[in-house]
This record gives C-alpha cells, structure tokens and sequence, in this order.
C-alpha cells in the first residue's frame, strides 16, 4: 500500500469513527461536547512496525514512555502486545503496576527520585537509571541494607546539542537530565563508579524527540555505546551488559502519513553506532509519542461562531485543557484541524480562513490561527488529529474544566465500529453537598 492511500485510508476510517460516535451518543452537543478516540488497531500495527524494525537476533525490550498516553487501559493493550513501561514519577509507576506490567519490564527514568520512590522500585526489582552522582550514593545507601534484583545504570548526557524545539532537546550543553559526559572530570569520575560498582550494569541516554533529527539522535546514542565499551575496555569485564537509547522517533504532524519510520530510524543507528548490533548488549527504547500520537484523534462541538474584525472565529471545546503544548507554543506544536457537520460527515463546502478557539477564560486560547477551513457552523464538529498521545490523555486542568471521556476504537473487517471505555468523562457538575444539620 503507497503512503498516499495510506493517508487516505486513515482519513476515511477517522470518518467512519467519528460518524459511529455520533450515533452512539459518545458525541453529544447538550451531553458530550468533547472526546478522544485512540485507534486500538493502529497501536496494534504500529508496535509491530516497531518490533519489526529492530533484528530478530537482538534482546530488545521496547518500553513505551508512559508520560505520552498514562491511561491504565491503553497501558494494558500495548503490554499485551509485549511491550514493557517506562515510568518518569511515582504516579507513573503506580499506573504501570496496575496495567499489570512486571517490574522487570518496567524502567523508571525520573531526574528527581526521592529516597522512598527508589526503595520502592529497588524492592520490586524495577530497572532504575540513575541520573547524577548524588543519586548513586543514595542507591548505595539503599542496596548496604537490602538487597535488589533491579537492573542499574547511569543516564549519560553526550552533550551533542539541540533540535529546533529546546524543550524537547535533552543531550544540549546545558541540559537537565543526566551526568554530562563532555565536563571536566565526569568521564573519569563515570569510570570509577562504574568501576566500584559492579552492579551498575547499564548505560542510558536519550537525546530528544521531536524537533530533533535522527542523526542528532543516532549521534547521542553513538557516544552512549562508545562509553558502553570504554567501560569495558578499562575494566577489563563485559561489566556493561544493556543500553538503554530512549526514543525520540518524530511525529509527522502534517499529514496523515507516518514518516520517518522505526525501520528508518534503525538504519540511522546502524550508520552510527554498529556496535549496538553486534548482540554484546541487551537493548531498551523509550518511544511514546511515535507510538501512540498518530493513532489518536480527538473530536469537539462548536457552541458559537462570531466575526471579530473581520474574521471569522469558532468557539470549540477544545482549547488548552487538551491541547496544552499547542495554545502556548503554536509555531513548535501546530496541529491540523478537520471540519466536520453535526453528524460526522466530513465538510466540503468553499474553504474560509478563521481561528479555532478553545472555551478557556484567556484570548490565547486558541487551536489554530487564520486556519483556511470549511467554514464553521454552530453544531459543527472539529476534529483534531494526530492527538492521541499528551493531548486529552494528560488534561490541563485551568478553568476546573472537566477531563473528557476516552474511547477506545476497533473496526472489524465488515467495516462495524466498536468502542470500548478507556476513561469515563469526569462530572462537569459535581453534587452540592449537604448543609450540615443544625
């Protein structure tokens, strides 16, 4: 199948969905104002793909980042396509072991790891990637009193520098996340703690992800290698037995088309780091967005329309409490938009440049500037695609706007539609409490 019919499979099939959701009452104009809608046989294709791409004769553990799409349910459906968890914070964690992951295929990356969180995940035998010196003299701390089966390893920053979107760069100069290996003394330092440690076993790094180009990527994970067999160089022992790359696949927001691919982010470690595949390393990756953001979609009515200088704007109910990233910073995080009638059928009449609004109480809040679209009815649904991972999965709460429901979508061979609950929608309207009685 060419990439063209690709793409316009997806936009038939988001169609049909969004049709079905109507007639089910998943999307009401007085009830259901707003939803999300994860494909469940698109995550299953995309984590093939993602299988698929790394060689067979690997020990490969594909975690999924559980910050992209933390919902318990879609958790459970990409374990049961055997992918482990990476887990960034407690409530991470907590989520991953619900979704009945093992601890063993569970990683926990967090850059501010309290004492009682390592306890924790050291007891249940969770993979924990230290991310500065500090944190492995408290590991020490913890393993003179108890013993641990986790693996460990050291966050290594390669310090190869930035995307086009600083936020999402994380191997820059100056950046946050792990032990810079580039400082003065840190290599040397890395080497005697690996050295006095013969447990650390691991080495992990994570360049970035969108905004970032796959050689920058595959750079940052070369110099991780590189480091990887350094240590056992200087050792003298394969001490160093795993490397965690992360992930960082971009997204292509564009279009429906899914490129760069997991087979093309391969072949670039190939090019920069054949040392990974040579089968002396077991093999983690972190890949969330890649994963799940193409596979989702969230759809909104418009309440009200109105023309203000001239032009015309749409009052949705999506805005910043679903689309965060994109209200505050347009240019980095843009997002294609789809007009819909009220019954789900896609909209053709002449294209009109308008804004899509959100119903936040700020005038930012807004989805698309100046967007060319079918113009805009009240009643109408807008679509936004590409949503289905750190957009309504992960709400903002301003305003105390309610969190809306997720449903999960499977469409059989036949065509027929079926969803299943992956979150209910939170009360708009909680109860009143009683007056207490006098």
């Amino acid at each position: 199948m060419s990439v063209s019919t690709q793409a316009e499979n997806k936009a038939d099939r988001r169609e049909r969905i969004l049709r079905a959701a109507v007639r089910q009452g998943l999307l009401d104009p007085e009830s259901a104002l707003l939803a999300g809608f994860v494909d469940l046989d698109g995550v299953d294709g995309t984590v093939a793909s993602l299988r698929s791409a790394f060689p067979g004769s690997l020990q490969v553990l594909h975690a999924f980042a559980a910050k992209a799409n933390c919902l318990v349910p879609v958790l459970e459906e990409l374990r049961r396509n055997g992918m482990g968890c990476e887990v960034a914070s407690a409530g991470e964690l907590a989520q991953a072991l619900e979704a009945g992951f093992a601890p063993a295929d569970i990683v926990f990356d967090s850059p501010a790891k309290t004492r009682a969180e390592l306890v924790r995940a050291l007891g249940l035998g969770v993979t924990v990637n230290a991310d500065s010196f500090q944190e492995l003299e408290r590991i020490d701390e913890i393993l003179a009193t108890r013993p641990s089966g986790s693996r460990l390893g050291v966050r290594v920053n390669p310090q190869v520098g930035g995307g086009s979107i600083s936020a999402m760069s994380t191997a820059t100069a100056t950046s946050k996340f792990g032990i810079p290996l580039e400082d003065e003394g840190n290599r040397e330092r890395l080497l005697e703690a690996y050295r006095d440690r013969p447990w650390l076993t691991w080495v992990h790094t994570h360049v970035g992800s969108q905004g970032c180009p796959l050689d920058l990527i595959a750079a940052g994970i070369a110099k991780a290698v590189a480091f990887a067999e350094e240590i056992n160089a200087r050792l003298g022992r394969r001490q160093v037995t795993g490397i965690d790359i992360g992930g960082g696949l971009p997204v292509n927001f564009d279009s429906d088309e899914t490129t760069p691919g997991f087979d093309t982010y391969v072949d670039r470690l190939r090019e920069h780091a054949p040392a990974l595949f040579s089968g002396d390393y077991e093999i983690v990756t972190e890949f969330g967005r890649s994963v799940l953001a193409k596979n989702g979609f969230m759809a909104a009515y418009v309440e009200y329309t109105k023309t203000v200088g001239g032009r015309p704007i749409a009052i949705t109910h999506a805005g910043a409490q679903v689309a965060t990233r994109t209200v505050f910073a347009p240019d980095a995080w843009p997002l294609r938009i789809e007009a819909y009638d009220p019954g789900g059928n896609a909209k053709n009449s002449p294209p009109v440049a308008q804004d899509i609004a959100g119903p936040c109480c700020f005038a930012g809040d807004l989805l698309a500037r100046d967007r060319t679209l079918p113009l805009l009815d009240t009643g109408d649904l807008v679509v936004v695609p590409d949503t289905g991972a750190y957009y309504f999965s992960t709400p903002f709460h301003y305003n105390s706007l309610p969190e809306p429901a997720v449903h999960g979508v499977r469409v059989d061979a036949d065509g027929r539609v079926t969803f299943r609950p992956l979150r209910p929608a939170q009360a708009a309207h909680p109860p009143v409490p009683a007056l207490a009685a006098r």
